[in-house]
């Protein structure tokens, strides 16, 4: 096994998990300032989960006695209105998916089996992910300013963040 080929892979996805984290989280700021609360839990809870993929591949790259790279991928987008936000999350998410696939098979090509699996449990939560932003996008497609206002009257994202899923916003 290459270790250096493994280790480059996992530090492009460090790379790319804390783009994630940093533009989730200021999709939170905003869309809880806009008094979307509902949404701001959905990026709140997604960017923690990408912060908890840092670690598991933190904890690969040093135990293959690589060194963790802590540089996002990209700077953070400033896009405040919710439809282009969720589509921005829809792509992110997709494009994480196609990499971790891709990477899963370069490392098994490379004989890192752990690797490997690494990025396999990684792709399952990005899918997760991508499906929860495209579910909320074709709401907003399907009900436009109907749904963003049921957004608004469902409450603090802070009760949703803390507890789980967002409260229920149908009738």
């Amino acid at each position: 096994m290459d270790r250096s080929k493994s280790i480059s892979l996992l530090n492009r996805a460090v790379a790319d998990e804390l783009h994630a984290v940093h533009q989730y989280m200021y999709f939170h700021f905003h869309l809880d300032d806009l008094g979307y609360g509902p949404l701001a839990a959905l990026f709140k809870r997604t960017a923690i989960e990408e912060m908890m993929h840092i670690e598991l591949l933190a904890e690969r790259i040093l135990f293959l006695e690589g060194d963790v790279e802590l540089v996002p991928s990209a700077q953070v987008d400033k896009i405040v209105d919710p439809q282009k936000i969720l589509e921005k999350g829809v792509r992110m998410e997709d494009d994480s998916a196609a990499f971790y696939n891709q990477a899963a098979n370069e490392c098994a090509a490379n004989r890192d089996s752990q690797s490997k699996q690494l990025f396999e449990r990684l792709v399952a939560d990005e899918e997760r992910h991508y499906d929860q932003y495209d579910t909320q996008l074709d709401h907003v497609k399907k009900f436009g300013d109907r749904y963003l206002a049921l957004q608004s009257f469902s409450g603090p994202s802070e009760g949703a963040a803390a507890g789980g899923e967002p409260p229920a916003t149908g009738n």
